[in-house]
């Protein structure tokens, strides 16, 4: 028997005007990354007020390692969103399910694997990052409680990416909210009330994943999918093959450009521990920032797909183009944001002047990235739609490790450097991050037309 949906967007994808359902769809995605930014940010946040210095620095560094390992795990869960968002706008909901029950397959092998690596060389990864000697012992404990969780952080992006390919946004902000809730209060009880430090704030954040992915799993007994799983449980499938292929690509973009910011965050830990507190608020306000063109990739990524599946390309060009207006015009508001206001943006986590001067100095050298990226995430979200996802990690590697770490290193070693001449690394590799775009979908078009011919 199959199980019938109690909503869906699919239909409102498909026709009708455009820019009212990419809307409903991306405004519940940008709630949910607010709060995921918040559930970090608030880790910070806390550490920074409650605890000396070297805590601080020791979550900045130790949260970026696992926002590295959460990016792997969402390039590959956007493969099974952007699959099955093709299935159901083909109307396809075997294959939907096929692709469902290899999920979860392929994401325990996943889980289990990245949990052992990271519980074994914490210690090796905090020396790669030249973590200060007096943040060393606590950045390895956080990683260490952290990866412990790792199963959970799976299990919710897994079970998220189902629901954005079907339509749904509503059900993860929703689940993220949750998590959100329990970390704060966690965050409250075991650092600020019980001192634990970094430590607190890891078991804080781990509880909370574990909160909200079992209740998940309620929601989806109360609130199945418009299609069966697990009458294919024990049918073989390509599609793990197929999850792969299109995730992949995705996954080590993301794993390898987040790898190349922990590796700037090397090169600047080499300049004190209060320049390596002051570039991990920096990241963590970036995904606040970024919020709106963020949230307009990952809406993309679903309305193109559906649209492909259902042979709408024009459709889904003309969503690309909303989603760009609106975007830049955010994006151009966070840009006055971060170049006039850094230091009070940076103020929200820590009390260190120090640390203060050093966030607001790398902020309004990167403040650049926030007028270009608001249109990149845009061709990103529309790429990955359209399964182009090889020339996402390409471009992606291209930007991170052709200009961004060469250059952040080399404006790191000249004389009298500091936070802001670092910065502009950002900005530089954004221009070649949208020109490769631009270049790209120009491309796209002229095959488009003489497939059309």
């Amino acid at each position: 028997m199959e199980n019938k949906p109690r909503t869906s967007q699919a239909g409102n994808f498909l026709s009708g005007p455009i820019l009212p359902p990419l809307l409903r769809f991306a405004f519940p995605l940008m709630l949910s990354l607010f709060l995921q930014a918040f559930y970090g940010g608030v880790d910070l946040a806390v550490v920074g007020q409650f605890s000396p210095t070297e805590s601080a620095s020791a979550v900045a560094t130790g949260s970026q390692v696992m926002q590295v390992l959460t990016c792997l795990i969402t390039g590959l869960t956007m493969g099974v969103t952007v699959l099955l968002g093709k299935s159901i706008g083909a109307g396809d909901k075997r294959n939907a399910g096929q692709l469902v029950v290899c999920q979860i397959k392929l994401f325990t092998v996943v889980a289990c694997l990245l949990t052992v690596l990271m519980l074994c060389f914490a210690p090796q990864i905090a020396v790669f990052l030249n973590v200060p000697q007096a943040a060393m012992a606590e950045t390895i404990r956080y990683v260490r409680i952290c990866s412990a969780g790792i199963v959970f952080i799976t299990a919710y992006n897994g079970i998220s990416g189902i629901f954005r390919g079907i339509g749904n946004s509503r059900s993860p902000f929703l689940f993220v909210l949750i998590a959100c809730i329990v970390n704060v209060v966690l965050d409250l009880v075991l650092v600020g009330g019980f001192r634990m430090n970094a430590s607190g704030a890891a078991l804080a954040t781990v509880f909370a994943q574990a909160v909200s992915v079992f209740f998940s799993l309620g929601y989806l007994r109360r609130h199945p999918l418009p299609f069966t799983v697990m009458d294919h449980w024990r049918e073989k499938s390509r599609n793990i093959t197929k999850i792969l292929q299109v995730g992949s690509p995705i996954a080590l973009q993301d794993f390898l450009t987040n790898l190349s910011f922990l590796i700037i965050t090397a090169i600047i830990n080499t300049l004190g521990v209060a320049a390596s507190a002051g570039v991990g608020i920096s990241e963590k306000l970036f995904v606040f920032l970024a919020i709106v063109p963020m949230s307009f990739m990952s809406a993309l990524s679903s309305f193109v797909a559906q649209n492909m599946g259902a042979g709408n390309l024009k459709r889904a060009d003309q969503a690309l183009i909303a989603a760009q207006r609106i975007s830049f015009c955010f994006g151009f508001c966070m840009f006055l944001l971060t170049f006039f206001a850094g230091r009070g943006l940076a103020s929200l986590f820590v009390s260190d002047p120090q640390v203060i001067t050093a966030a607001a100095d790398y902020l309004k050298g990167s403040s650049f990235e926030y007028l270009l990226s608001a249109i990149t995430f845009c061709f990103l979200g529309y790429f990955n739609g359209r399964e182009h996802t090889t020339f996402v990690m390409i471009q992606g590697l291209t930007v991170s490790f052709l200009v961004r770490i060469p250059l952040s290193y080399f404006l790191s070693r000249l004389p009298q450097t500091g936070m802001f001449l670092i910065s502009l690394a950002v900005p530089a590799s954004a221009v070649l991050n949208l020109t490769l775009c631009i270049l790209y979908f120009i491309r796209l078009r002229r095959q488009d037309a003489r497939t059309s011919q």
